[in-house]
């Protein structure tokens, strides 16, 4: 489980500590929304910034979302952060020659856990020089929290998955409640407080990184305070890879033409449509698909499904029909990988025989569960 240790590099520019923001949460809770928007105010307060994505394949919808934006961009794929530190530690050098950032950003699997143990814990003990360590905050979608805590009826996971959500929870420093705007105050609170009495560890924030609202708590609390230096909580290292397991794994790159203009946004909509209609009782943790415009690649559509009796939300539209453009999804649901696979096929499908001359040609796919998780460090106290 452990290797040598290696020599630190990374550095902010003029040999200050550059500050190491880790930014957790399950599947479709919102992290690359609020960690674009953070990335976004660090960047207005002239602070250079760096983002690291993580996904168990390639072809991440959230690595093209953020070079969209004009970030830098390192993209980690083959498995979480805590079983590719030194992957971790590369990234964090490429950035440093590329942009020098002041603050590096990252974002791991929403499958992940044990984060505090396996990538805390061992960047502050062996990158202490380099790396001033956020707290770590996990960010949750207000309605699957709810269902979590059986505080509202809905479709929800088996018990294995829910482990993993749990030990996420777990190890907060900060809860932070995103998407807010989906329910009333009331609701928020109840949510806020049964969350605080099961995790009392944990700050329990609440904001919508969408719209702005109640982000500067979450701001403040991640670019000045520190990290918490108390145990890790356990891991069952067997339940949280048999949980992560049950979980379908789809990454597809897609380039689609139309013959003539076509709406790329109903595209989208059509395509996620499809797709949880033939998944049907597996649950759906995220379906996100972008849409780049080929005549136009600064014009970007973007689709979050997070749960299969949940409608999808366009979080960005396309401005004017496309003739052709670049189509990535990225689907993970408690469902056999297959039938993830054949249900994105026939979605394709059905869209081309929707009209002459459209094309959906697949230039990358891959379906899978994910491996048995293996940090490469764990390190249970600081």
């Amino acid at each position: 489980m452990s290797s040598p240790e290696p020599e630190p590099k990374a550095q902010a520019a003029g040999g200050a500590r550059a500050r190491y923001i880790m930014v957790g949460g399950f599947l479709g809770a919102g992290k690359t929304t609020a960690i674009i928007r953070l990335a976004r105010l660090l960047t207005e307060q002239g602070q250079r910034v760096g983002l690291i994505t993580n996904d168990q394949s390639v072809g991440l919808v959230d690595t093209t979302l953020a070079r969209a934006q004009g970030f830098p961009v390192e993209e980690i794929t083959g498995g979480c952060f805590c079983c590719r530190f030194n992957t971790l530690m590369d990234a964090a050098d490429r950035l440093n020659a590329e942009a020098r950032p002041d603050v590096f950003i990252a974002e791991p699997v929403g499958s992940c856990t044990d984060l505090r143990a396996a990538v805390s814990y061992p960047l502050r003990r062996m990158y202490g020089d380099a790396f001033e360590i956020a707290p770590l905050s996990v960010l949750v979608d207000p309605i699957r929290a709810e269902r979590v805590l059986g505080l509202e009826a809905g479709r929800s996971f088996s018990q294995k998955v829910l482990y993993v959500y749990d030990r996420q929870l777990a190890e907060a420093d900060a809860i932070v409640v995103n998407k807010v705007d989906l329910l009333d105050a009331e609701r928020v609170e109840r949510l806020r407080a049964a969350l605080a009495a099961r995790y009392p560890q944990a700050a329990v924030l609440a904001m919508s990184a969408r719209d702005g609202g109640g982000t500067a708590a979450w701001f403040e609390r991640v670019t000045r305070g520190a990290m918490g230096l108390g145990a890790s909580p356990d891991v069952d290292y067997e339940v949280y890879a048999e949980g992560e397991a049950l979980l379908g794994w789809l990454n597809a790159t897609v380039r689609v033409a139309g013959g003539e203009p076509f709406d790329g946004n109903a595209l989208l909509r059509d395509l996620a449509a499809h797709m949880a209609g033939t998944i049907g009782a597996g649950e759906i943790a995220h379906l996100k698909m972008t849409l780049t415009a080929e005549e136009l690649p600064s014009d970007i559509a973007v689709l979050n499904l997070v749960a299969g009796d949940r409608g999808a939300e366009m979080a960005h539209m396309l401005k004017a029909p496309v003739e052709a453009g670049e189509l990535i999804v990225n689907l993970r649901a408690e469902e056999d990988p297959e039938r993830l696979n054949d249900a994105a096929r026939a979605a394709l499908a059905a869209w081309e025989a929707g009209g002459p001359g459209r094309r959906a040609a697949i230039d990358h796919s891959e379906h899978f569960r994910p491996a048995k998780p293996t940090p490469t460090y764990r390190m249970a106290t600081v």
